[in-house]
């Protein structure tokens, strides 16, 4: 008997000392964005600047390229634990609805709007709707301004997008805009797109330069429309529950390098969108400038739904077109 007792002890007193000083905590960050991408840049920067302050204490470890799971299943990762930041973008617009704001066509017009946007709306509105499912949000990072290439023909405006298969992101609201250009879209993660694209399972896709060119798409595809149809941030997400549980230091710690991180990948943006779209002409991939006047005279349907289903959502088209005509 007094053996059992000292070993309940002992498993006591083993369960309430933390780790010891020589371990250090691994926290996996996952992402779906190619070596080279504004995705890997970010988050790599990221983990150079929070490991730098944590020394001992904490070790961020970056898994790119899909390695840990596509975008639904790294936002189920960190609810079970199993990772511990992730970087979703469209998708978060599918865990609940007022992300959509960021699926409405030509809303956002440069960063500076998105920083008001992200001021006055973000953390007020949308932040803590995550919340109740199982998410925090650190930090906004960027995905981009993004444009449609594919191998059929120019697109300058939206009839040219008839009938066209257009690889989309999996949220409904940049499905619905396809459908309203015309174009035939379809949902399907990232890692899938290369593939896609290259055996005519798909015609195009849609993304920022970043993403296209770290990802070869300009290897498999003729045709680069200049569109800029909707601006997407990216979000760094973390599990509550886990969160909870990592000691407050190093929470503060990623939380402050996490919001500092944001101006290092808005400076590389602005410079990827540049440098990568004279290297897709370089490639040989056909450029043009859409017509972004008829895509937006073609856009109103998209906002009157998204005003009428989301509640709320009026409101906040509203309030995030009226911080585009101030500062």
């Amino acid at each position: 008997m007094k053996i059992v007792n000292l070993l309940v002890a002992l498993t006591v007193t083993l369960l309430a000392v933390p780790a010891s000083h020589g371990e250090t905590l691994e926290l996996k960050f996952g992402h779906v964005g190619a070596p080279g991408s504004l995705f890997a840049l970010s988050v790599e920067e990221f983990a150079r600047r929070a490991n730098a302050k944590m020394g001992d204490r904490a070790k961020v470890v970056v898994f790119g390229a899909s390695q840990l799971g596509k975008d639904k299943e790294l936002l189920q990762k960190l609810k079970l634990g199993t990772v511990d930041f992730a970087l979703p973008s469209t998708v978060m617009s599918t865990v609940v609805d007022e992300f959509g704001l960021f699926e409405m066509p030509y809303l956002v017009k440069d960063r500076k709007h998105m920083s008001r946007i992200e001021k006055d709306i973000f953390w007020d509105k949308l932040a803590p709707a995550v919340e109740p499912k199982g998410y925090q949000i650190l930090a906004v990072w960027e995905n981009g301004f993004r444009h449609v290439t594919n191998n059929e023909r120019p697109v300058n405006v939206p009839a040219d997008l008839q009938g066209l298969k257009l690889r989309t992101p999996k949220g409904k609201w940049r499905v619905k805009m396809f459908q309203t250009y015309g174009a035939n879209p379809t949902p399907m993660a990232f890692s899938e797109v290369f593939t896609a694209l290259q055996t005519g399972t798909m015609d195009g896709q849609e993304n920022p330069y970043a993403q296209i060119y770290s990802a070869k798409f300009h290897e498999v595809q003729k045709y680069l429309s200049i569109t800029g149809h909707v601006y997407t941030p990216a979000y760094v997400t973390v599990g509550a529950k886990k969160w909870a549980k990592l000691p407050q230091d190093v929470r503060d710690v990623l939380t402050e390098t996490a919001k500092e991180t944001q101006a290092y990948v808005y400076e590389q943006a602005a410079a990827l969108e540049v440098d990568l779209l004279n290297k897709i002409k370089a490639a040989g991939v056909q450029v043009n400038e859409a017509d972004k006047d008829a895509f937006i005279n073609a856009s109103g349907g998209i906002y009157d739904e998204f005003s009428g289903s989301v509640p709320g959502g009026g409101d906040l088209i509203k309030k995030a077109q009226q911080l585009g005509t101030s500062g």
